[in-house]
């Protein structure tokens, strides 16, 4: 588990291009002794630090080690959004970008436990952190400072909610725009000064291609060779399309219906049992490659 790899940084726009950039001309560009990333990435010291931890939670890069030195690399995905979406500007990538996020409880601890096990949907500062608290002591039965918690806690809202949903009195110049790009899929409101509410996806948000993508990334996680899964296990379990998109039962059938009627699964509605029956052989990526040649037609 990791709290505070951020360096109390959020993404900010441009942030994960030139991640992406530079790791290919450099691949020890965070390790390298002899390169300065600061020139290079122009962004400070702590700043490089926090890339190179967002770069690896959003799934874009990963690091491998040889002859004790570290390398990082794209992924699979990082060389696909590389290919058809260097900017980071589609709504699917920035989707996907956080469900991987979301689902990585190793990198992003936070981020996992507040789209999986925290059940409040309005909540303050002190809910957050009391709660989060505890589901450490709990469950991972390790102590972590308050400081880190809140931290996270700071980084995690201003990921998704806008400088101006923060400040709306404040006027905020579009020159100086740091807001974090996921902040455009709206899955946290601001309620009053102190008060949060996680939004309830509304439909046609996503394409329903990223759906079907994470939808096909869990059953592979979970052995699933009969790409069969239980309509409730999609609403309700971890790191699934429900909690992970903050999904209830109407949109949740209403993407099932829309993927159904484009032939990519079957619904099974019999008594007690309703399931999901996946008619595609396509993997996550070749999906997610599907999503992109689509909405560049």
């Amino acid at each position: 588990m990791k709290f505070r790899g951020h360096e109390t940084f959020f993404i900010r726009k441009g942030w994960l291009y030139k991640g992406l950039k530079n790791i290919e001309k450099n691949k020890r560009i965070f390790n390298d002794k002899d390169s300065n990333p600061t020139d290079d990435l122009g962004i400070g010291t702590n700043m490089v630090k926090s890339l190179r931890y967002w770069l690896q939670a959003v799934g874009l890069t990963a690091e491998d080690m040889k002859e004790n030195k570290k390398y990082q690399y794209r992924t699979k995905l990082g060389k696909l959004v590389w290919k058809y979406d260097r900017y980071i500007e589609e709504d699917g990538t920035l989707w996907l970008l956080h469900y991987n996020l979301a689902s990585n409880e190793e990198l992003a601890t936070t981020w996992h436990w507040f789209y999986n096990e925290f059940n409040m949907k309005e909540f303050t500062k002190e809910d957050f952190v009391e709660d989060l608290d505890g589901y450490i002591k709990y469950n991972l039965e390790e102590v972590v400072a308050k400081r880190s918690l809140n931290d996270d806690y700071n980084c995690l809202i201003n990921t998704y909610i806008s400088r101006k949903k923060m400040n709306p009195e404040k006027k905020i110049s579009p020159e100086n725009n740091i807001d974090c790009p996921l902040g455009t899929l709206e899955l946290l409101d601001k309620v009053d000064k102190n008060v949060f509410r996680k939004a309830t996806l509304k439909k046609d948000t996503i394409h329903p291609l990223i759906v079907l993508s994470v939808m096909i990334d869990r059953y592979s996680k979970n052995e699933n060779e009969s790409k069969e899964v239980k309509i409730a296990s999609l609403l309700n379990d971890d790191c699934n399309i429900g909690k992970i998109f903050n999904m209830d039962w109407n949109v949740l059938n209403h993407y099932l219906d829309v993927l159904q009627e484009k032939k990519y699964l079957r619904v099974i509605r019999t008594a007690g049992l309703d399931v999901v029956k996946i008619d595609t052989d396509l993997d996550v990526l070749e999906i997610v490659e599907e999503y992109y040649k689509d909405i560049n037609q």
